[in-house]
């Protein structure tokens, strides 16, 4: 399979090597869909923004070149995912939440019930009063007292 590569320089930037022998510095990687579909559809960028490469699915790249372009996503990305809520100051709003994500214990000022959107049945987007978004990938498997702290915002 012909395809490009994608590695660091020595200044750490993501150097993309395109099929044909052709290389871009420094380059970005940004999903399309990052909630609804996070493995298909990433875009490889360059600094003006131009799309340079297209990858259809994270599926069909050999294991270390699939492990750097998640690692160039993950980099660019900020989006904790939220697997427990610990605790919520009061039901009503403002309330302060405690919750435990995918990237350790978080504090965060919810401003009102508007800031959670529903984006599918099960998934949920929470935005904090500093800007910072949550997300919730299903609600359905959060335990009971998360369900039970989240019934009453929603």
């Amino acid at each position: 399979m012909n395809t490009f590569d994608l590695q660091r320089d020595a200044f750490g930037h993501w150097v993309l090597t395109m099929p044909d022998g052709t290389r871009h510095a420094p380059v970005t990687a940004l999903r399309s869909y990052p909630v609804t579909a996070p493995d298909a559809g990433v875009a490889l960028m360059d600094a003006e923004g131009h799309e340079l490469y297209w990858v259809d699915a994270l599926s069909d790249l050999p294991d270390n070149l699939r492990q750097r372009v998640v690692q160039a996503l993950s980099e660019r990305e900020f989006l904790p995912v939220i697997h427990r809520l610990e605790s919520v100051s009061s039901f009503a709003t403002p309330s302060t939440w405690t919750v435990l994500t995918d990237r350790g214990t978080a504090h965060f000022l919810l401003k009102g019930e508007e800031d959670i959107r529903r984006l599918t049945g099960t998934v949920l987007l929470i935005n904090d009063a500093d800007g910072v978004q949550y997300m919730i990938r299903d609600l359905a498997t959060m335990d009971k007292h998360s369900r039970k702290l989240l019934d009453r915002f929603l």
